[in-house]
């Protein structure tokens, strides 16, 4: 039921700090809140403070429908960390497989 990796989550502390340091051109900016970096064939979403979802870096898969991949996921084992919840561009949610790792369902709004 994953969808199509959208991009890679990256919390940081500092935007402006962690665009310089990647150093790869901007998509799309929102602020100190957000920032899409063209990685090539993927995105680098840096997350700033305020939209930290996760405390490490996670692969963020786009679905058309979040509540339903979190349903399916969960039924094979997935752990939600963060229920489905509306963010300011996407509805999201924060699951862990059953091997630990967290990753990142989303929908645009």
């Amino acid at each position: 039921m994953l969808g199509k990796l959208g991009n890679v989550l990256i919390p940081v502390a500092d935007l402006d700090q962690a665009i310089a340091f990647y150093g790869l051109p901007v998509k799309f900016r929102d602020g100190d809140r957000f920032a899409a970096l063209d990685g090539g064939g993927v995105t680098v979403a840096l997350a700033g403070p305020a939209e930290h979802v996760t405390d490490t870096a996670a692969p963020s898969y786009k679905v058309d429908d979040v509540a339903r991949a979190v349903r399916e996921l969960s039924a094979r084992g997935g752990e939600v960390v963060r229920a489905p919840e509306e963010g300011p561009h996407e509805t999201r949610a924060v699951l862990r497989d059953p091997s630990g790792n967290v990753f990142v369902l989303y929908a645009p709004l």
